[in-house]
């Protein structure tokens, strides 16, 4: 089937949001023709309790979204370095433990790529990807009632995936895992929910 556009979300806090995500990643990278644009959600301000005021309100809790923060300033800034980027702040949280909320954390996560590091900061600093975060984000509760990552957006309809895999450098097996869950989306509408009741190891 021919592929729509799509839209999937992330925050670099979720291990099923690195899985997804890598599997895009490794995709693209062996030439999946995808029209796919990465959206940021923050999970801090989806558990706040309602009433409450808002994460990105909330000086003390601002480190929390560093990470998320950087991410967009690559993707819009520098969208060249954003596929690297975005696997080494995921391998920085998953793979070392680190502390993203951490700003040398997510300095080194950027420069081991390539990132220029001391213009994204700067970007940073300026404010507007905390403000594209917050936008970007309440779009997706308004417009989706979205409430975790990933979640995979085709026109009106979203759905929150769990993948419990990794590509691990398969590029057939990314952009096949991916196709495999926009078919669902789009072929499938009747198909709401499908869970398996134990996980095997």
């Amino acid at each position: 089937m021919a592929l729509p556009p799509f839209s999937v979300n992330w925050d670099y806090l979720c291990p099923f949001a690195r899985n997804a995500h890598e599997h895009l990643v490794a995709g693209l990278a062996a030439g999946a023709p995808w029209d796919v644009t990465f959206t940021p959600f923050s999970l801090m301000q989806a558990h706040v309790a309602e009433g409450d005021e808002p994460v990105w309100e909330q000086p003390e809790k601002a480190r929390g979204l560093l990470a998320l923060e950087a991410g967009i300033v690559v993707r819009d800034r520098f969208s060249e370095l954003f596929p690297a980027a975005h696997r080494a702040l995921f391998a920085a949280r998953h793979d070392d433990g680190k502390e993203l909320a951490d700003p040398d954390v997510v300095k080194g996560a950027l420069s081991s790529v390539g990132v220029p590091v001391d213009a994204v900061f700067a970007e940073i600093d300026k404010g507007w990807p905390l403000d594209t975060l917050r936008s970007e984000h309440e779009k997706a509760t308004t417009e989706h009632e979205v409430f975790g990552v990933p979640t995979f957006v085709v026109g009106d309809s979203a759905v929150f995936v769990r993948l419990m895999t990794r590509p691990t450098g398969d590029g057939a097996r990314a952009r096949a895992t991916i196709e495999r869950v926009l078919s669902l989306l789009v072929e499938h509408p009747e198909l709401n929910e499908f869970k398996h009741t134990k996980i095997s190891r």
